[in-house]
């Protein structure tokens, strides 16, 4: 029988898709490592420093630059990248899934936040690096320093939520005000822990490639269990 007519080249497609987007997983990665070694072995100690310096009063290091409002604003948004907070998103947007039938995407959330969260805790002890000490916190901390578990944790979540609820939306400017929205979150999450002194800014930027990493992942397991449910449908008509 026939192939039918364009499946060798649709078939290429979808493997150059797969194919870029471990790539892309992959630099991200290999970027994560090179952060990672030049913040450990204290090459990017100077660059840390500068940044904190450069968000406090010179003359009271225990007062962030701006006006009094902004400190409470960013203490507000960070606990956006919170445990208790991020549980809340996830269990809100699995149920929305579940209500509009996507069985298989709610169970992905779900792993992928379960799974997020032990890589975010389980690399926290690895590395156990100390927080910074050269600026006052501004918000309490419980655990060690190095990558910020409220960036990576954000870019998870959000990135993650942003990347699957798009894809059950059928108007591009809806898919697109949902990712500009899950990027702007993860982004304000991060910086706001470099503005409170609790991280330092090489912590922060790998918090976000981990956590772009693990959503970019999502998103593709994601694609390819739509792939296949399609793939699936058309070979049960055929």
């Amino acid at each position: 029988m026939p192939e039918p007519p364009g499946f060798l080249a649709r078939l290429g497609r979808y493997e150059f898709v797969l194919l870029g987007s471990l790539c892309a997983i992959a630099a991200i990665l290999l970027l994560f490592g090179l952060v990672t070694e030049e913040a450990l072995e204290g090459d990017a100690a100077a660059f840390d420093r500068d940044i904190l310096l450069a968000l406090r009063n010179p003359a009271d290091l225990t007062d962030p630059i701006g006006p009094p409002w902004l400190e409470r604003a960013a203490a507000d948004i960070t606990a956006l990248g919170g445990v208790p907070v991020l549980a809340l998103v996830t269990f809100v947007a699995t149920g929305f899934l579940l209500i509009i039938r996507r069985r298989a995407i709610a169970l992905l959330v779900l792993v992928s936040a379960a799974g997020g969260t032990a890589v975010s805790f389980g690399l926290k002890l690895f590395f156990a690096r100390v927080r910074p000490d050269l600026v006052p916190h501004q918000v309490d901390v419980f655990t060690s320093s190095f990558p910020s578990s409220h960036a990576m944790m954000s870019a998870m979540i959000y990135l993650t939520l942003g990347a699957l609820l798009a894809r059950v939306q059928p108007q591009r400017r809806i898919k697109a005000y949902i990712m500009m929205v899950s990027v702007l979150l993860a982004i304000l999450i991060g910086a706001s822990r470099v503005y409170l002194g609790v991280h330092w800014p090489t912590d922060v930027l790998a918090g976000w490639m981990v956590g772009s990493a693990w959503a970019m992942l999502c998103g593709t397991v994601a694609w390819w269990l739509r792939r296949r449910g399609h793939d699936a449908a058309g070979s049960a008509r055929d």
